[in-house]
């Protein structure tokens, strides 16, 4: 009997996908959604710590840190205005049902300088993560949907934060802003000895001195 309505339910299932060529329902995908940053080009961050606030708000701590992709093309033009490259990758949110808001604290390596925020996450952005994965693209309806849904935070020198998340296409759509607050006690809040995580690049000391931080660009 087990075995029959297993059957039953597969059998279901496939009509169902038939019958909507776009449904992700029985693609493989990630058990947990992914958390990742980026920085602009030379400006680099380094992710002290993270922690995700579910919309059951539940509390999920140190999901993630380390340093948050950037690059440093040496190509001669102001590479670091404006947000350029908006990654993928991202460590999964392991016990986080879709974010209500994300908590981070990084160093901004180029100021020197720490910074703290909750960054809230709108409806329009999880329901975005929620379609991401459970409709295929309508561009390559033949391809699985995507394996897991993310949240990208972007962070840059003033303190600034952007969210994006991927549509089931890859895309990438921005659904947040933040600002950021000077954490009072400094790099690992204070238990480090004011050292941060890394010393400018030779790299972006050249961009800087030629360029300037692109305050006011992100």
């Amino acid at each position: 009997m087990k075995f029959v309505l297993t059957l039953l339910g597969v059998m279901f299932l496939t009509g169902c996908q038939a019958m909507d060529p776009l449904s992700g329902a029985g693609d493989p995908h990630a058990r947990w959604w992914q958390l990742g940053f980026v920085a602009p080009a030379y400006m680099t961050v380094w992710v002290e710590t993270a922690a995700v606030e579910d919309v059951h708000g539940k509390l999920i701590e140190r999901i993630s840190s380390g340093v948050a992709p950037t690059s440093q093309p040496e190509d001669g033009t102001e590479s670091a205005r404006g947000w350029n490259r908006v990654g993928t990758d991202g460590m999964p949110a392991i016990g986080a049902a879709l974010p209500r808001r994300v908590f981070v604290r990084w160093q901004s390596i180029v100021e020197a300088r720490t910074y703290r925020a909750w960054v809230d996450i709108p409806d329009e952005a999880r329901q975005v993560m929620h379609d991401s994965t459970a409709r295929r693209c309508p561009e390559r309806p033949e391809e699985p949907s995507k394996y897991s849904a993310g949240l990208t935070l972007g962070l840059a020198p003033g303190g600034v934060i952007r969210a994006w998340v991927r549509d089931s296409c890859y895309r990438p759509i921005k659904v947040a802003r933040g600002q950021a607050e000077v954490e009072p006690l400094g790099p690992y809040q204070g238990q480090n000895e004011g050292r941060y995580a890394y010393k400018i690049s030779e790299e972006s000391k050249r961009y800087i001195e030629r360029f300037g931080i692109p305050y006011g660009s992100w």
